[in-house]
């Protein structure tokens, strides 16, 4: 090879030495076409709407491939001596996929013969993969009936749940939903302050989606989820352009119903809720020059007013917006072996709701008592460069922004505290009056900017094909938040009976029922985070049947603190992966695969936000001594009245400055993966029908939360070292006290499977210590898969998973108690407060899925989408435990001497509670209460076809959860919520449901 054999050499030793430290997340917005010809030929390959075209000559073998083409529709000839070989093969080259097609030779596809299969993906298998995937075009998701966004696309693929806490997101194979990532043309716009969400453009924006629910490649990382990747559309050689109108209406819309407790009251009012939206989405593309140069470009005004009350029905919350949408992309063919593509769009977004006093009797606003306005989204593009540098050797070089803001703010920020109160002191609560006088706990503003850059190589070395690269993105948060109102308390009030103990270990003093927490709680700074990584890839055909892909990648993370020290740095995060595509018959209608993998996450920015930037969490805690009645603007409102403080002041978790890392961060911590072995088959029965099987274990080790450490072996029950990052149930080194004089003065390393938790007994005499349960989670699934392509009369697909997803831990994120700051649970606080196991929440046996439009007429199409599945598990929670007299959600639940000790009262006349260490308790294990009912979704649309001289109309008319099925998706599992007390009134009481049926018009005209 001469000088180009060491060029090539010493580019791969130099792409795979800048990540020995590093990790990689790759998001090919591309396809490849790979096959067999006469040996040397000269293959040309010819997209048909853009001219671009590229030309290769085949090895020796006859072997040839293109990498990293566009998506789209493309011609395929051969020719060897000047002659044409074969005929001219027609290609889809669709996203992520790799399509195997001869040209001049005998094909090796099955002859679809008269059949025609017409307007996207052919049903030929991928054999070159050995990844999970489901890919679907623009074009197929408009003859369904699916929602307008990226989330109802996703669940679509077989192993998607919707999460059923309160913050959403969507479940990959018992994943939680702080796990996935999402790529729009290559850029990551996947949330990384709390992975909880991604940037979005309108549906129209994109061309094709691939859904990867397992086996992916080392090319993409940084999840232990799934992973979506879009590509958005781009200009051809012809002018086009459109108007797309979506409305709506509220009238249209099912009313959600009330819901009442045992005793006939009204807990959530949600019936005078209303919604509307209207959308507008402008559209154009073409050549700028034609087969060299062309651009696409949408802008979408959006109008999305809607309405909420507040669960008792005594406040109205009247949101508007009217926000526009843009978006772009151009492509340039420098040359034939050369493109340059740009990708941008804005999804900004400014909300203003406002609050009203709400009688729902009469249902009528009173006074206007607040303004509340929230601005999200951000300003995203990606620059793509691909070049054939020589016949065998191709490069991708990316460079791209992702940017999401979150602010809030609100009129009455500096004039009202926050107060919530439990259901059982709301007695007390004066009749007329607001409970506080805002809405808004907390204010905040903050801007995540994401700045990525990544290389990817191609390089064809006889029967093996080499990928390698590199992946670089530095994540930075500009952050301030604190609480609303004077001094920026945030008043929770809670009923305890007198003698009951608080969190903060103070008791409740007679003539008192209840306690008051009056919470402070300010950060502030610019946080980065680094993510890198390399990877390298061998695809080798060992026969022409069968590929071995041998893949490897070296991860690494590093959370800076706001002082820009290193607050949690993990490095050389090794993942293997192997997998096996055998194509069984030799014609890409038959394939078993598997893969086993390894897979890492990254920790969260609001990690290092929360937990490494000068954060003052001060809670105090006061007994209550009733209601103060206020007004502002002529509104009245109530505030606790403060007793006597309860105890010490707690700072434990943040005192205002950036504390000593060494004490709070494990020094040697292990980062989060997952283990994955997938077997599947697919096999293509005829032209249109395909089926498929697949097997799916999934492991995750280890996690990283905060967890409190109070006392350490050295010195028994004191050495106290307080909350700490780390890995439960594994040995975690700090800096700490080791002499038992009271003061970190060296490393101790605590063995937290066995010791770390201090026990007293209600004489507060020491009981020894215990430590924490290692975390698991498993997922274990069989998915069943038939498929029929569409064929201008009818399509259909239907997929049917069994699966269990069991544990202790359901990841970083906690649906049980509705907490969505990922990596710090309550799960692993203390010892008692993660130890049980059994199914988690995203657990769903059954889930049977089923999706199909049929061609009623040459104008008319019929399009339905079935969701069926079983119910997520129940499980009953409590907050205390045999070992510690501690108020804490917890595994166990009191069965003996729980409350009160019948006829007894204190000097004060009230009720005296069973001593601590009579109580008895008995551990439960996740969703030992049973299941949540069985949930059924219908979506169906009509949609009416009529292409007229120079363009097309398209009217659909689709109606979501057709039979209205509002069933419970989410109850209170919290069966005691003190001590002292019994059974809770709201214990298994629903509190999320499915939202009810809703009409959509859209209207479209392409010309």
């Amino acid at each position: 090879m001469g000088n180009r054999g060491y060029f090539l050499k010493t580019v791969l030793a130099v792409a795979i030495g800048l990540g020995l430290s590093a990790q990689a997340m790759a998001g090919n917005n591309d396809g490849a076409v790979v096959g067999h010809t006469q040996a040397n030929a000269t293959v040309t390959i010819t997209n048909t709407a853009t001219g671009l075209t590229r030309t290769i000559v085949a090895d020796e073998h006859g072997n040839y491939r293109f990498p990293f083409l566009p998506v789209g529709q493309y011609t395929l000839t051969a020719s060897s001596a000047g002659k044409t070989l074969g005929e001219t093969r027609d290609v889809t080259v669709s996203l992520g996929n790799t399509t195997t097609i001869d040209v001049g030779t005998q094909p090796n596809v099955k002859e679809l013969g008269t059949v025609n299969v017409a307007g996207s993906i052919l049903p030929v298998i991928d054999v070159t993969s050995t990844e999970s995937a489901t890919n679907l075009t623009h074009a197929q998701l408009l003859r369904l009936p699916v929602e307008q966004n990226v989330a109802s696309v996703v669940q679509l693929a077989p192993g998607v749940v919707k999460g059923n806490a309160g913050f959403g997101g969507i479940s990959f194979g018992g994943s939680s939903i702080a796990e996935n990532a999402f790529y729009v043309n290559g850029l990551n716009v996947t949330d990384f302050y709390n992975r909880n969400g991604f940037s979005e453009a309108p549906f129209d924006f994109y061309q094709e989606f691939q859904v990867k629910t397992g086996g992916y490649s080392v090319q993409f990382g940084r999840t232990t989820g799934g992973v979506v990747n879009a590509v958005a559309r781009s200009g051809t050689n012809t002018f086009k352009y459109g108007i797309t109108e979506t409305i709506e209406p509220d009238d249209w819309r099912s009313a959600a119903q009330n819901r009442y407790d045992a005793s006939g009251n009204r807990y959530i009012t949600a019936d005078r809720d209303g919604e509307s939206l209207y959308k507008t989405n402008l559209w154009a593309s073409g050549p700028i020059i034609k087969d060299k140069l062309f651009f696409f470009a949408m802008y979408e005004r959006r109008q999305h007013p809607y309405n909420s009350t507040d669960d008792l029905g005594e406040v109205m919350n009247d949101h508007h917006d009217n926000n526009g949408f843009w978006g772009a992309t151009i492509d340039w063919n420098i040359t034939d072996k050369n493109t340059l593509s740009l990708m941008a769009f804005s999804d900004r977004d400014r909300d203003t709701a406002d609050v009203y006093e709400y009688d729902y009797g009469s249902d009528t606003r009173g006074k206007r008592s607040n303004v509340v306005h929230n601005q999200t989204g951000g300003r995203n593009w990606a620059l793509t460069w691909s070049s054939y540098l020589t016949n065998d050797f191709s490069m991708k070089l990316m460079f791209g922004r992702n940017q999401r803001m979150a602010n809030t703010v609100s009129q009455l920020d500096e004039a009202c505290n926050r107060v919530v109160a439990t259901n059982d002191i709301l007695a007390e609560y004066p009749p007329g009056a607001a409970l506080g006088c805002t809405t808004s706990s907390t204010v905040y503003a903050r801007t995540d900017t994401r700045t990525q850059y990544r290389a990817d190589f191609e390089w064809t070395l006889g029967s093996h094909l080499l990928r390698f690269g590199y992946d670089h993105e530095k994540n930075v948060s500009v952050y301030a938040q604190h609480y609303a109102g004077p001094d920026g308390y945030y008043y929770n009030v809670y009923a305890a009976s007198p003698g009951s103990s608080i969190p903060n270990g103070g008791v409740v003093p007679p003539g008192y029922d209840g306690y008051v927490r009056a919470r402070q709680y300010v950060i502030a700074g610019t946080f980065p985070s680094i993510n890198s990584a390399v990877y390298l890839e061998d695809n080798w055909s060992v026969t022409p049947n069968l590929v071995i892909n041998a893949g490897v990648r070296n991860d690494s993370f590093n959370n800076e603190a706001a002082n820009g020290a290193s607050y949690i740095k993990i490095t050389k995060q090794i993942a293997p992966r192997l997998g096996f595509s055998w194509d069984v018959r030799g014609d890409a209608s038959m394939k078993l695969f598997g893969n086993l993998g390894r897979y890492y996450l990254p920790v969260a920015n609001v990690i290092n936000i929360k937990q490494a930037g000068g954060l003052l969490d001060r809670r105090t805690y006061y007994a209550f001594g009733g209601w103060d009645t206020l007004t502002l603007n002529g509104v009245p409102y109530v505030i606790p009245k403060l007793g006597p403080q309860l105890g010490a002041v707690d700072e434990s978790q943040g005192n205002g400055t950036v504390g000593d890392f060494r004490s709070e961060v494990s020094r040697n911590m292990d980062p989060v993966y997952q283990d994955e072995a997938i077997l599947g088959f697919q096999q293509l029965l005829t032209p249109q029908w395909s089926w498929g099987v697949r097997g799916i274990y999934r492991r995750m080790h280890n996690a990283i939360d905060d967890m409190q450490i109070s006392a350490t072996p050295q010195c028994g029950g004191d050495g106290y070292v307080g909350w700490v990052m780390a890995n439960p149930g594994k040995n975690v080194t700090v800096w700490g006290d080791t002499h038992c004089t009271g003061k970190a003065d060296g490393w101790i390393t605590i063995d937290t499977s066995k010791y770390g938790w201090a026990m007293y007994d209600a004489d507060g005499k020491y009981l020894g210590q215990r430590g924490w349960v290692k975390p698991r989670r498993s997922y274990a699934a069989m998915e069943f898969q038939v498929d029929r392509a569409w064929d201008e009369k009818w399509a259909l697909n239907v997929s049917y998973t069994i699966s269990w997803n069991r544990g202790n831990a359901e990841g970083p994120v906690n649906s049980d108690t509705d907490f969505a700051d990922t990596g710090r649970t309550e799960n692993w606080d203390n010892p008692y407060v993660n130890l049980a196991n059994g199914f988690l929440p995203n657990d769903r046996r059954h889930q049977l899925k089923a999706r199909g439009t049929y061609a009623l007429t040459p104008h008319w199409q019929l399009g339905a989408d079935l969701n069926l599945a079983s119910g997520g598990p129940i499980t009953s929670y409590g907050v205390g435990n045999p070992f510690d007299a501690t108020n804490y959600y917890s595994y166990y639940i009191c069965v003996d001497k729980c409350g009160f000790i019948p006829g007894q009262v204190d000097a004060s006349g009230n009720p005296v509670p069973y001593p601590s260490e009579q109580r008895v308790y008995r551990e439960v294990s996740r969703g030992n209460y049973g299941r949540l009912p069985w949930t059924y979704t219908v979506d169906a649309s009509l949609t009416y076809l009529h292409p007229f001289y120079g363009g097309n109309l398209r009217i659909k008319l689709t109606a979501f959860n057709l039979f209205n099925q509002q069933r419970t998706v989410q109850v209170d599992q919290n069966m005691q919520t003190s001590i002292s007390s019994d059974i809770s009134s709201t214990f298994l009481q629903p509190l999320i449901f499915q939202p009810p049926r809703y009409v959509q018009l859209m209207m479209a005209l392409d010309f």
